[in-house]
């Protein structure tokens, strides 16, 4: 058994069992120290202010929470990171998504959407080549946004999941920070939602990693859970050291690809 499935073995009753006692409960953080054992077991973890998430205290909707994650390497001196989760510690599936850094991100900025089953906390945990731990937290409130129902045209649904839209912010300079944004559509399906009329669950289908290259490069690779939102959303910033191509391949749990590029000119 996998490991996200033992924990949605263990987590799936309670947490459903929360949001059917009350629409809004208390951010537990006691869950956190369930989740750092089962993903880190008895390794070393430091609280830092050079990880940050920004989000809002209260989301709109538990299906669509806009977060951002970022890494300030001046503060963080001879600390570097190439290695984040992203966790949101009441979720049946608790990992959202792992991203693998690598230096031609410079300063990590990503924004993201994310899926909140209850109010919780975002954990955002960094790792060295070394393997050492560090570790941002953020409260937020929101709720329903990983199980409930689903519905419409599954054909059509399907048909659209992979369309991409991929752009470079410009006027662009080499050398210099550059933002991207990645856009695809796909119901990144958890496995936890239930068929509107039969009320039977719906398999997983979701966007299982996102890998991102410049030149031939790798620049960012995202493995990605299905905390992340539908229609799985990701802008960030990369320093492009000569004029080239952007490109990404997206790839889905059930092995089909999608690819896109962009041209990057100063």
């Amino acid at each position: 058994m996998s490991l996200n499935k033992f924990l949605l073995s263990i987590l799936v009753g309670p947490v459903l069992l929360l949001s059917s006692l009350s629409a809004v409960a208390e951010p537990d953080p006691k869950l956190w120290s369930v989740m750092k054992e089962a993903f880190f077991a008895k390794r070393e973890m430091t609280e830092v202010d050079f990880i940050k998430i920004d989000a809002p205290r209260r989301a709109e909707s538990g299906a669509q929470v806009p977060v951002t994650y970022s890494v300030d390497n001046a503060a963080a001196k001879d600390v570097k990171i190439v290695k984040l989760y992203a966790f949101v510690d009441a979720n049946p599936i608790p990992l959202t998504a792992t991203y693998h850094l690598t230096d031609t991100l410079g300063n990590f900025n990503l924004s993201t959407r994310i899926r909140f089953e209850t109010d919780a906390f975002v954990r955002l945990v960094g790792e060295t080549a070394e393997g050492k731990l560090y570790v941002a937290s953020r409260e937020i409130r929101a709720a329903g946004g990983c199980g409930g129902t689903v519905d419409g045209d599954e054909a059509a649904i399907r048909a659209s999941a992979g369309k991409i839209k991929f752009k470079v912010e410009e006027p662009v300079k080499i050398g210099a920070v550059t933002s991207t944004t990645f856009n695809i559509k796909h119901p990144m399906r958890t496995g936890l939602q239930r068929e509107l009329v039969s009320q039977g669950f719906v398999p997983a289908f979701y966007i299982k990693k996102s890998e991102f290259t410049y030149n031939g490069k790798n620049v960012l690779t995202i493995d990605v859970g299905v905390g992340t939102a539908e229609d799985p959303y990701f802008k960030f910033n990369f320093v492009p050291d000569a004029p080239g191509k952007l490109e990404v391949t997206a790839t889905d749990n059930e092995g089909k690809a999608f690819t896109q590029a962009v041209d990057v000119k100063s």
